[in-house]
């Protein structure tokens, strides 16, 4: 929680410039100490503060204390390009939580036996272990620790449909065990919900292509909210299962947006299924966008290699510019050299436009948290549905550390990891500059026919240090 709002206020504080009013939300604290001042002398039934012992008040003040002091300590330290791992991170730990508690919380009070509450305990074990372990798995993947590529058991789905059976048939074991008093029983029916769980989380996380992963971390965000909701019905908390339907909606609502940005269903990335199930429009014909005769021998690997001065003199003579940053913005820490070189460009006349794919990056809105950190206009960054259709109206498109997001392998190759998803068709402009490192694939590790088109030309190296040397190439331009 308290890593959680430091790592968000540091975020808002990048949306904010010099000339913004002041800003008086810490004020919003003497309600909430108000309504505590009346609310905790007067808790005097349940699980309550006024009827806690001293011992228990003073554990729960050390674990907060100590719980708070961590996650400040790491939210203060994380990197912003370090943020989706962060967020997977906390959700894991989320699940873990909701889990024992489950668990702890039937062990409390075994005579607690009515459907309600066993229903709750079973479903806070089950989606607290899935939470936990995928949530882990996804953090594997984003920090580069585990194949971002789909790896799974032969036949991925009858082993998942097994192991949520197994769970339905446990939990049946246990509601069995508590209603005639077996507490050792129950529990331990309940550790074969959380080890199936667990089991369920890891392995349909490492079965999700890599470029679906952003989905799986709004995925995975709802279901810590529904397990938070768990805990609440478990603990008679209506301030934990408000809070924790809540994130589970608005987890889930994230989701869909995301999947229908990217043209795919939340049941086809969950399960694996590749491509869309529903065409959209013109642009998921393969071969529709891009003209083969275009495409030099990706095979032989040729493509041309420029270099920062003559990417500078393409901007210069360009009229009209379209900017696409991805991952590799963030990792070269480029934003701030990026604002430079867009501002340069502005005032000498041309007209300048960032589109920001809607999973750029490893996390929705990543790119644009460091757009705002680097003061880049709100005005000239768009969603790629407001720049959808026009790209061939710019005489130069500038990618820079994209990768999956304009790779024509979505809409040429049906049987592409990629293929559905909408991407910015970049190869549509007059000219196409790809900064980037090498010619490898990107986080869905696809080979990208981009870096091969007759109008493209790579600029290999750092994106940072490319744009700042093309930055002052072209200030000695004029």
């Amino acid at each position: 929680i308290v890593g959680g709002f430091l790592m968000t206020g540091r975020m808002l504080d990048m949306f904010r410039r010099p000339d913004d009013p002041p800003s008086y939300s810490k004020l919003l604290m003497i309600p909430v100490l108000g309504l505590m001042a009346f609310y905790i002398p007067r808790a005097t039934a349940g699980p309550r503060l006024a009827t806690a012992s001293g011992g228990l008040l003073t554990q729960a003040a050390v674990a907060l204390g100590a719980g708070g002091s961590i996650g400040l300590i790491i939210a203060a330290r994380c990197a912003i390009t370090d943020l989706p791992q962060l967020v997977a991170a906390f959700h894991s730990l989320v699940g873990l939580a909701a889990t024992i508690t489950s668990i702890a919380a039937y062990m409390s009070h075994p005579a607690a036996t009515g459907a309600a509450h066993l229903g709750a305990a079973w479903f806070g074990v089950l989606i607290g272990a899935v939470t936990f372990t995928g949530s882990i798995v996804a953090f594997a993947k984003l920090q580069g620790l585990v194949p971002s590529k789909e790896v799974s058991l032969p036949g991925k789905n009858v082993w998942n449909s097994v192991a949520l059976g197994a769970s339905l048939y446990f939990g049946k074991m246990f509601f069995d065990f508590a209603c005639v008093g077996a507490v050792g029983d129950a529990v331990g029916s309940l550790a074969y919900v959380a080890a199936l769980g667990a089991f369920l989380g890891a392995h349909a996380t490492l079965a999700v292509g890599g470029g679906d992963t952003p989905v799986v971390i709004t995925v995975l965000n709802s279901s810590s909210g529904w397990a938070l909701c768990a805990e609440g019905f478990v603990l008679g908390s209506q301030l934990l299962t408000v809070v924790g339907a809540l994130i589970g909606a608005s987890g889930a609502i994230l989701s869909q947006i995301m999947c229908v940005a990217m043209n795919r269903s939340i049941v086809g990335v969950l399960l694996g299924i590749k491509g869309t199930l529903k065409p959209k429009g013109s642009n998921a014909k393969p071969g529709a966008a891009v003209d083969g005769a275009m495409l030099c021998d990706a095979e032989r690997g040729e493509c041309i290699v420029s270099d920062s001065e003559t990417a500078a003199k393409d901007l210069f003579d360009a009229k009209t510019v379209l900017i696409v940053p991805g991952y590799g913005l963030a990792v070269s820490k480029a934003q701030y050299a990026m604002a430079d070189l867009i501002k340069h460009l502005r005032d000498a006349g041309k007209e300048v436009i960032v589109a920001v794919h809607p999973v750029a990056g490893r996390m929705p809105g990543q790119l644009n948290v460091l757009l705002a950190e680097a003061g880049v206009p709100y005005d000239i960054v768009k969603e790629m549905e407001e720049i959808e259709g026009s790209e061939g109206k710019f005489d130069v498109s500038l990618v820079v550390g994209a990768n999956d997001t304009v790779n024509p392998s979505a809409v040429m190759d049906p049987d592409s990891e990629l293929a559905g998803m909408p991407v910015i068709q970049v190869w549509r402009s007059r000219k196409v500059l790809v900064l980037k490192r090498s010619l490898a694939g990107g986080y869905a590790d696809v080979d990208n026919p981009l870096f091969f088109n007759e109008n493209t030309n790579m600029v290999l190296g750092d994106a940072k240090a490319t744009v700042d040397d093309m930055y002052s190439k072209l200030k000695n331009l004029g």
